[in-house]
This record gives structure tokens, sequence and C-alpha cells, in this order.
């Protein structure tokens, strides 16, 4: 059957794709010479005949523009902050951040090691240009209004749907990297944004990926489900994954649930079905990413190495 991709999205604006291909960088941190010479000294005074090395080093790698992630590998349980945003390396030093739809050029990442010492590294991020449509002379009644009853179910919604996000699962399921999540054909892309009457409305915060109702939905890396709904006001019937550390995934419209909260789900695991539950004109996926409070673009994802 023929898909009428024009019509399938989130009650949003299209865009033009991007092809860009993503940025691998290793990023190395030395140690202050001040603190080397320090450290140096130490060992010349020393008692013993042990031999000390000190090497502390940041390396990451990701996608670096806006919408990306980068996974990065540091000292062990070393405690991060990446533009303010504080996280934390596991046992063996790998953490994960995410680069918000608006990130800024410059991202700031602070470690702070089991002494104290602070490492800082400045890191470049490649900006994007989305599409944005402003329309203007629509009567009010086509501009979003909501009844006393609609608002009562979008915030019961909206309730849920923290409890779900704030999920901070120690798994590392990120770590392969993501596949796609359903076979389909892209519809909208990440990022795109309206603005009515000459108020800007909230942009598109993932891809939407059209297919007929019923194909299967798949779990594009390991995690543990931290919400499993099928009644929210905008999303329909959604499911969340948390792949660790704050990275969760999202999938909204959907026909049937597979799954339920506090499962554990393997990559390729089906979770659910493609439908149009929800705020959505057709059946379709729409997938989204967050990183905490940031907006990813999980089509970025596949693009980390995986086995």
């Amino acid at each position: 059957m023929a898909l009428a991709i024009g019509l399938i999205a989130c009650s949003q604006a299209e865009v033009k794709a991007e092809a860009s291909d993503p940025v691998l960088r290793p990023v190395k941190i030395e140690a202050p010479v001040e603190h080397i010479a320090q450290v140096e000294s130490a060992i010349d005074h020393a008692v013993d005949e042990k031999t000390v090395i000190i090497e502390k080093k940041l390396e990451c790698d990701g996608v670096f523009k806006q919408g990306g992630a980068v996974l990065c590998k540091t000292a062990p349980h070393a405690k991060i902050t990446v533009d303010g945003t504080a996280t934390k390396a596991d046992e063996n030093g790998n953490f994960v951040f995410g680069l918000d739809r608006d990130a800024p050029q410059k991202t700031i990442v602070k470690v702070f090691d089991e002494t104290g010492q602070e490492y800082v590294e400045t890191l470049d991020i490649a900006l994007r240009e989305y599409d944005i449509q402003r329309i203007d002379g629509l009567p009010p009644s086509q501009v979003s209004t909501f009844t006393e009853e609609q608002l009562k179910h979008i915030k019961a919604s909206s309730a849920r749907k923290k409890v779900g996000l704030s999920s901070r699962s120690k798994e590392m399921g990120f770590r392969d990297g993501f596949t796609m999540a359903v076979s389909g054909i892209k519809s909208s892309d990440f990022g795109n944004q309206r603005i009515l009457n000459g108020e800007p409305k909230r942009p598109h915060y993932g891809i939407d990926i059209a297919a007929p109702e019923g194909t299967p939905i798949y779990a594009p890396a390991d995690g543990v489900i931290s919400l499993a709904d099928d009644d929210l006001y905008f999303e329909g019937a959604m499911v969340l994954i948390d792949h660790g550390q704050g990275l969760i995934s999202m999938y909204l419209h959907m026909s049937d649930i597979d799954v339920k909260a506090g499962q554990k789900v393997k990559r390729g695991d089906q979770i659910g079905a493609v439908g149009a539950k929800g705020r959505a004109t057709g059946p379709h996926l729409c997938w989204r990413l967050k990183w905490r409070n940031r907006n990813l673009d999980p089509e970025l994802l596949t693009q980390w190495p995986h086995d």
C-alpha cells in the first residue's frame, strides 16, 4: 500500500534532511605542568622504590553537532560537568552526554578525579540549520486551544512522563551504538518548527518514520523500560527506554505496547507496533531521544559504531 508521506507527521512541518558524516575526534587532557612537577618531586623523595605513574586524560568519540551525542572515557568514577550539567563516569571511566538541538558552538567538559583535581576541555560543536515555517493570519481556532477536560488530561500525562524521564539506570546499553527502531520512510526530520500568528511552537524533537499500522518497533539498544503508557494526550501510547546515565529513547503513537515498566530489553527486542494514537495524522513512529533535559536526534546515534 502506498503511504501518503506528506500527510503523516506529529503535526509538524517537514525539514530538509542534512547529509553529514559524524565527526570522530579523540581528545586528551594532560595534568597541569605544576601538578606534574609536584608529583615528580614526591617521587624523588619517596622512601620506597615504588614507581608512581599518573596519566589523566579524556577521550571522546561521537557526533559533535547539535542533536548529537558523545561517548567519553576518563578516570573511573570521576565526577563530570558538561556545560554545568552534572554526571559521573562508571567504574571503567565511561560516560555519555548529549548535545541539545540548540547547543552552543562550544561545549565545556570538566572532569574532577577522586583527589579533586580538575581537568577542562572545550569541544567545538557544529551548528545545524532547521526549517522554520512562519504562518500568519490564522483564525484563533486553528492555533492550539484546549478544553478544561483536555488540559486535565495533558497535566496527568505530563506527570507520568516526568516519572519515566527521571529514570537513571546504571546499565550502559548505549555503548555499542543504536540501530533503527523501525522499517519505513522518514517523513519528518529532527528540529523543524512552526511559528503560528507570531507565536513560536515547540520544535519537533524527533524524527517521524511512516510505516503501515502494526509494523514492529524494536529496541535500538539495550536498556530498561521506564514507561509503558497507552493513555497520553499528545503521544497516545508511548514507551520510554532508559539506556543508562540519563540517555532515554521515546516511541510515540504506538498501536500496541509489548513491554512493561521495569522490564529489561536487548537491542532488537520488539517493544510494540506502529500506530496513530494521540495527536497524529496517520500511522507512523515518532522517535525521540533525550539526555537529561536535552533533546537529541536519534538518527545521529545510528552513526555510532556497533557490532
